[in-house]
């Protein structure tokens, strides 16, 4: 990352710090494990967290369900436990890519069915689905938040019956 005329400065450098953190102390010496404490219990060990650099997005499929009276209401899909949200999660990241266009609108169709058995009463549903991309650091100190960017979108509507 640094100029090559810098090299040599740089690894004494990285001696002295590798002295100050204790790396070069034996692993039983005390001065390396109260440091060593220290840097794991102020998490310092474990590097970025939120900020890392490259964090990927991931994607997000929202329902607009709009009602015969006008109201419009946002609801995610339907999911029953922390095992089946993080298995809808790896599918709708799947569903962005090229090769699951074939049967992406039947999955949100099956996606949307769930949402709509709870509300019997919705007369349509348009479902978005989109990339979410985390605001950088900068952004974040601003206030911003999280952006998303529509990727694609169906809309749904109940056949009407025939009365018996």
């Amino acid at each position: 990352m640094l100029p090559s005329a810098l090299d040599k400065y740089a690894r004494k450098a990285e001696l002295v710090a590798a002295f100050v953190l204790g790396k070069e102390a034996a692993a039983s010496s005390p001065a390396r494990q109260g440091i060593a404490t220290y840097l794991h219990a102020a998490g310092i060990q474990a590097g970025y967290t939120f900020f890392a650099p490259n964090i990927p997005g991931y994607h997000k499929l929202t329902f607009e369900l709009y009602y015969e009276d006008g109201r419009v209401e946002y609801a995610p899909p339907h999911v029953s436990g922390n095992a089946a949200a993080l298995r809808l999660d790896s599918l709708l990241d799947r569903l962005a890519d090229q090769r699951y266009e074939p049967i992406r609108e039947v999955v949100v169709k099956m996606l949307a069915l769930s949402v709509w058995r709870e509300r019997p009463d919705v007369k349509k549903i348009r479902a978005t689905f989109g990339a979410v991309s985390p605001p950088d650091i900068s952004d974040y100190s601003h206030g911003k938040g999280e952006s998303f960017q529509p990727m694609f979108s169906y809309d749904f509507s109940l056949r009407e019956q025939q009365k018996r």
